[in-house]
């Protein structure tokens, strides 16, 4: 025994410097990331925290605010999980107002009720778009209803009529990715148009179809055709509540594609259209369909439902945020946001749900100034977050029942467990590591107002540091 201690303090002095290294020669590789010639008029900064004890092993610029790109996603879904819990669900209910005669005719609406699920009719989990519609047929029929004298209504009121934050662009807004919240989503709030490029550079570029088929859309084709090489640089410009949609840019020959995806106006419209069309297929008339925003617009009374028929409950906000943060889905962040806005008892806003998230990390110690959140996903390019405050709201949700849904949920990058984040001229990367000794770290990097293209790779330059 007497040998034993001096052999287990000259192993503690050799991981200690080990590990000392490791440190500096970090530090020397964010230095050579802020000398590079990609860097010149960059801001960057990197915060390594030891994940055990929330120790700062690194920091530079960690105090400065920068814009996040996608890995706000990671403060969005640590906020969810803590004010909602990990088994949190969303509830749709299909209704009808007044009352079924003997033969079978519905003399009222059928009302689909939103509560702001973002998963309804989407293709990642069971409640897929023909098994929900089925499913309210299904409960049409076992109702008795063989014929609606009234209409079709999507009520989206719990999220009023603002879809997207201040601050997005008009160049975003518009594509799949930009897509808005509705109250009651539906089909992850987008449709696809399908393009074929014309045969030279220069010609328009074609759209074949859209899936499924929008008629109450207009769409102004400007796209034209691109070289060879040149790949999709379209965008669809499609207000949210428009009926009008202008696609710009260029479809380029070769493209690996078929189209590209795009935001729908109004979810809850497109919902209660795709029930009203399916019941009209299959012989159940209804007059229109309608959503309580149109009505209210055309100052139409609201009907109150008087009897539920269907309630569709989404998956777990467990099962949500490993898409959310696996595939950026930025429509679940704004979701997100405002559902916990709701839950502290507040108007269901982007500025209230912000407000909300910034007020619960305050009162875990984090500085309400480092956290200057404008949206749920990071889209925005006016967010403002300290690499300090997010690698702390990490190190905080190590502590979480959660955190094992949590942790599952981050993508991996260059052999790390990292969530990633790309707007205009900002790369960060935001989330776990445990090196080749065992040791576990926090890691936020962020880089803002870089030139030219592959940056990423100079960001995990640095990270290598800590394998």
């Amino acid at each position: 025994m007497k040998f034993l201690k001096p052999t287990l303090f000259l192993l503690f002095i050799a991981l200690n410097g080990f590990a000392q290294n490791r440190i500096q020669n970090l530090e020397k590789a964010f230095n050579n990331l802020l000398n590079d010639e990609q860097a010149k008029h960059a801001i960057a900064s990197l915060c390594v925290l030891d994940a055990n004890t929330g120790k700062t092993l690194f920091a530079k610029n960690e105090q400065i605010g920068l814009a996040t790109a996608s890995t706000l996603k990671t403060i969005t879904a640590a906020t969810a999980f803590s004010m909602l819990g990990k088994d949190f669900q969303f509830q749709t209910t299909l209704a009808y107002t007044g009352n079924i005669s003997a033969d079978g005719v519905l003399k009222g609406n059928l009302i689909i009720i939103g509560s702001g699920d973002p998963t309804l009719a989407s293709w990642r989990y069971q409640n897929k778009e023909n098994t929900v519609l089925t499913q309210w047929v299904s409960a049409i029929k076992a109702a008795g209803i063989k014929k609606i004298e009234g209409s079709v209504i999507g009520d989206d009121r719990i999220f009023a009529t603002q879809t997207t934050p201040e601050g997005w662009v008009w160049q975003d807004i518009g594509n799949y990715y930009g897509a808005g919240t509705a109250g009651l989503a539906w089909r992850e709030n987008q449709f696809d148009i399908h393009l074929r490029p014309g045969s030279s550079t220069g010609e328009e570029a074609k759209i074949v179809k859209t899936s499924p088929t929008t008629p109450y859309l207009q769409i102004v084709n400007e796209l034209t055709t691109g070289a060879s090489g040149t790949g999709d640089r379209s965008y669809a410009f499609l207000p949210p509540y428009s009926n009008v949609a202008y696609l710009r840019g260029s479809w380029g020959m070769g493209v690996g594609k078929s189209g590209i995806s795009v935001a729908l106006p109004d979810p809850a419209f497109d919902c209660a259209y795709r029930l009203q069309d399916t019941l009209k297929r299959l012989g159940i008339e209804a007059n229109e369909a309608t959503t309580t925003r149109l009505m209210a617009i055309n100052k139409q009374a609201i009907p109150t439902a008087t009897q539920k028929i269907s309630t569709i409950t989404s998956p777990t906000l467990s099962e949500i945020a490993y898409w959310f943060l696996k595939k950026s889905i930025n429509l679940y962040g704004e979701t997100l946001l405002k559902t916990i806005a709701l839950k502290a008892g507040k108007p269901a806003s982007t500025a209230k749900g912000a407000e909300t998230a910034i007020n619960f990390w305050a009162g875990k110690g984090i500085d309400k100034s480092a956290l200057n959140i404008i949206d749920g996903s990071g889209l925005s390019p006016g967010n403002r977050i300290t690499t300090s405050a997010m690698a702390n709201v990490l190190f905080q949700a190590q502590k979480e029942n959660w955190f094992a849904d949590y942790y599952k949920a981050f993508p991996e990058y260059n052999g790390m467990k990292i969530k990633s984040g790309t707007i205009n001229d900002v790369s960060a990367f935001a989330g776990y590591h445990t090196d080749s000794a065992g040791n576990k770290y926090i890691i936020v990097i962020n880089i803002n107002n870089y030139s030219g293209n592959g940056i990423n790779k100079k960001l995990f330059k640095v990270l290598d540091e800590l394998k």
